[in-house]
């Protein structure tokens, strides 16, 4: 043993750190790590408020997920005012996916505790319950994954966007984002791709057919004769008189 060593053993023992401190070492990174990405979940959701996304989490996974079978694909994706998308896909996504979108603060409960219900029976979770504001959470910043881990953070997101945004701004920016197909994203882009037409020019039962596509758009991309789709593209016409637009 060096002279050193012999006159500070309790210094060369302080560098050992036991299970305990590794523990609260490693919590610490998580804590700090976890505000640090809700923190730029929340700033990001700010400088949207003025300025338009130029991608999302799903449109990045879809184009990646093109490109490993093409390596030049892209999305099919163009941006438009709000303004500039028909009244009626407006009407027939809240007919559809959230009758009370202009009343609610991003959330329905009944309808989340109606879909825990749904996923207990199943073993596994097959329903969400979301708002077009919890939608639009889950596209910007996260995955299609199903999970309650997931589902919290797409809670917390939501909040945030209720608190930076009017309705009116996260509705703009759900019509320009949602999927509506194998790399279709955005109503313009959906209106071009099934109609041949810009997406102010859908008649009703056009935007009825594309507001049934939502919940499942690849499939329905390539089953656009669904019995399913026109049964339920008819009961969504019948209801779009009543849908409520946010102003």
């Amino acid at each position: 043993m060096s002279a050193v060593q012999r006159r500070h053993p309790r210094n060369a023992r302080k560098r050992r750190w036991g299970p305990w401190q590794w523990t609260a070492y490693f919590v610490t990174l998580l804590v700090v790590g976890i505000f640090a990405t809700q923190l730029y979940y929340f700033l990001q959701i700010g400088w949207w408020v003025r300025f338009n996304p130029q991608s999302t989490a799903f449109m990045r996974a879809a184009e990646q997920r093109l490109r490993e079978s093409d390596p030049k694909a892209s999305l099919k994706h163009d941006w438009v005012p709000y303004d500039q998308i028909s009244r009626n896909l407006k009407r027939a996504i809240i007919a559809s996916e959230d009758a009370n979108f202009v009343n609610h603060d991003g959330y329905e409960i009944d309808a989340m505790l109606g879909a825990w219900e749904k996923n207990q029976k199943k073993g596994h979770i097959v329903a969400g319950g979301s708002t077009i504001s919890q939608q639009l959470a889950k596209n910007l910043f996260l995955s299609s994954e199903k999970s309650y881990l997931r589902k919290a953070e797409e809670f917390s997101i939501t909040w945030m966007l209720e608190f930076w945004m009017d309705k009116q701004r996260i509705y703009e920016i759900y019509l320009n984002s949602v999927e509506w197909g194998e790399g279709v994203f955005g109503a313009e882009a959906a209106s071009r791709y099934y109609y041949g037409i810009p997406a102010s020019k859908l008649s009703p039962w056009q935007a009825a057919r594309l507001a049934v596509m939502l919940p499942r758009p690849r499939y329905f991309d390539t089953h656009r004769n669904s019995p399913y789709l026109a049964q339920r593209a008819g009961v969504i016409a019948r209801r779009m008189g009543a849908a409520e637009l946010p102003q």
